[in-house]
Parts: C-alpha cells; sequence; structure tokens
C-alpha cells in the first residue's frame, strides 16, 4: 500500500485547508485510518482518525470542532478539513492506514507541511 498526502501550504490565522491522502491498492475500504502531525521539536501526535467504512471518528482534543476527517471508498481517499487554523497546528501531516482490528498503523504518507502564520 503506498499513501500520499497533500494539500498542505502556508495560510493565515484563521484559515482553511483541506489535505487528502490517496491510497494506492484494492485493501482501502478495509482501513482504519488517520492523521498525524508533528512540529519542530515535539513527538508526533495523533490528530485524527476514521474506521473502514467511515462510520467513526475520533479527534484530538486539540482539534474538535475545527477539523473533520472523511473517507471516500469508491476515489481511495481520505480527507482533513481544516478551518480556524491556529499557529500551533503549524507541523508535518502524515496519513497512516492499518488493518481493522491491528493495534498499530503499518503504512504512512511522505508528509505534508501546514504551516500556520499569527
Amino acid at each position: 500500500v503506498q499513501l500520499q498526502a497533500s494539500g498542505g501550504g502556508l495560510v493565515q490565522a484563521g484559515g482553511s485547508l483541506r489535505l487528502s491522502c490517496t491510497a494506492s491498492g484494492r485493501a482501502f475500504s478495509r482501513f482504519t485510518m488517520a492523521w498525524f502531525r508533528q512540529a519542530p521539536a515535539k513527538e508526533r501526535e495523533f490528530v485524527a482518525g476514521i474506521t473502514s467504512r467511515g462510520g467513526k471518528t475520533a479527534y484530538a482534543d486539540s482539534v474538535k470542532g475545527r477539523f473533520t476527517i472523511s473517507k471516500d471508498n469508491i476515489r481511495n481517499t481520505m480527507d482533513l478539513q481544516m478551518n480556524s487554523l491556529k499557529p500551533e497546528d503549524t507541523a508535518v501531516y502524515y496519513c497512516a492506514a492499518r488493518n481493522a482490528g491491528d493495534g498499530q498503523y503499518d503504512w504512512w504518507g511522505q508528509g505534508t507541511q501546514v504551516t500556520v502564520s499569527s
């Protein structure tokens, strides 16, 4: 499985960005997927996750109400709509996938930079 993240960029505080993760392979509909991020000098952290069919989602407290994760099993894509961005959202964002029921994420995208200016 190969994951390709895109959509990052530079935006002012209060603005919006939409990240996309495109996956190769036929097993996409079986994957639980998530977005993680890593800011400079900080550990990678969970941002949002979604179950294989999109029935359940989870968010880090820091992004609840501002970010929305979605999954399209026909187009093999997962998106993260980010609104009301803050400077502390600045990080490299990674998409990740795992088989439903597995404890760890086995496949990772290359990351896309999000920079929010104040």
